[in-house]
């Protein structure tokens, strides 16, 4: 049974799209393109005429919503080409779904048609230079200023931000609110005057695609920029996003895990040592297995909360889970891949050191493993357990 069995066959159609397109065109430029740190112009344009960046957006909007589970086969693929592919195109999905599940009608026309193109690529802002995965600590605020907001604070490692045309900006709208996240609005914010990129972070894997600070000073935003029209939602709200984005990452890690195990794979048949190709060697046909074994897991766990997500239920435990243990699993399916490949695996003329330096990221990023373990532990204890 192959994976996409559980897709219906237009859906089967759009992962063997983007599976097409990682074989033909990602794979033999992006070694080029991540060791030069080059943005994939080229790529991102093939990508929207895919219809990549509106695959969470319905018909109505110019999308071509897929499901969940169909979501994160394609993510997988793209990461399985390149992880930064897949990264240029998580924050947008994001920023769909809010506008979907929280915007007003009018937002939404605004902004989704474009969006659906590629035309507006979209990101979220979030964590702040001393807030990391404290949400509610930060100091970015939005002051009501005549019909608007004049919005000061910054925010990093922002995905995307300098060639996003729109920014869901997580910010205090009430700053005295007491608990802190009823005074916690998102509005969603274009490039000008009062918003600077102030550089783009230096990063060990990731590369092409920027991670940059964001600094606001007396930014205006109109007043319709507030993100359903009504402010101190806008932690909810962004919590529930987060429930997509963590499954977009769980996926990323899927394909980084998958192309380091396909390379160590091939690698282990072609390579012999002591007169027999080193997968016969016990220790090598044991790490194989281990890697097929875990990844397999860690994808139908994944799969099982894109379902769940689908079916229209509460998943921040499951989409966690599916995190926590499709980066954990990557992580070591690209060192054991590295161990396959001996000192060919730390030569950047092979594509494992790549896999090796991009899959840390699915661990500390949307959430480190440390906050989804401690999101899944308190689910558990309100949930009344895990089946209950």
């Amino acid at each position: 049974m192959s994976t996409l069995d559980i897709l219906s066959a237009d859906e089967r159609f759009v992962v063997e799209t983007v599976r097409d397109f990682v074989n033909e065109e990602v794979k033999p430029v992006v070694r080029e393109l991540d060791h030069a740190d080059t943005y994939p112009e080229a790529l991102i344009e093939q990508m929207k005429r895919l219809g990549i960046y509106g695959l969470a957006i319905p018909e109505e909007y110019g999308g071509n919503a897929v499901s969940m589970p169909c979501y994160v086969l394609v993510t997988e693929e793209l990461a399985r080409g390149w992880m930064s592919l897949a990264g240029a195109m998580g924050g947008h999905t994001v920023v769909a779904k809010l506008l979907l599940h929280f915007g007003t009608e009018e937002q939404k026309r605004r902004y989704l048609p474009k969006m659906a193109t590629g035309e507006i690529r979209a990101t979220m802002a979030l964590t702040e230079p001393g807030g990391g995965s404290d949400l509610q600590a930060m100091r970015t605020t939005a002051r009501k200023d005549g019909d608007g907001y004049l919005v000061n604070g910054s925010k990093t490692w922002i995905t995307n931000s300098r060639r996003s045309r729109l920014i869901a900006l997580l910010c205090k709208t009430d700053p005295d609110a007491t608990p802190a996240h009823r005074g916690i609005s998102i509005l969603l914010v274009e490039h000008g005057p009062g918003l600077t990129v102030s550089r783009d972070l230096p990063k060990l894997g990731y590369k092409g695609v920027e991670s940059c600070e964001l600094a606001f000073d007396d930014y205006r935003a109109p007043a319709d920029a507030l993100l359903g029209g009504v402010e101190g939602k806008g932690f909810g709200q962004m919590m529930k996003g987060l429930e997509t984005g963590r499954l977009q990452v769980a996926a990323r890690a899927l394909g980084v895990g998958r192309a380091a195990l396909e390379d160590a794979l091939a690698y282990a048949q072609e390579r012999e040592a002591f007169g027999k190709p080193i997968w016969e060697h016990q220790s090598v046909g044991n790490y194989l297995a281990d890697m097929a074994t875990s990844l397999t897991a860690a994808r139908q766990l994944t799969l099982y909360a894109a379902s769940e997500a689908e079916a229209g239920r509460r998943v921040d435990m499951e989409a966690g889970m599916a995190k926590l243990f499709a980066s954990e699993t990557a992580m070591q399916i690209a060192l054991n891949a590295v161990r396959i490949h001996g000192g060919y695996g730390y030569s950047s003329e092979f594509d494992v050191e790549r896999y090796f330096r991009d899959a840390p990221l699915m661990i500390v990023g949307e959430g480190t493993n440390e906050i989804q373990r401690n999101v899944i532990a308190s689910q558990l204890v309100k949930r009344g357990g895990l089946d209950a």
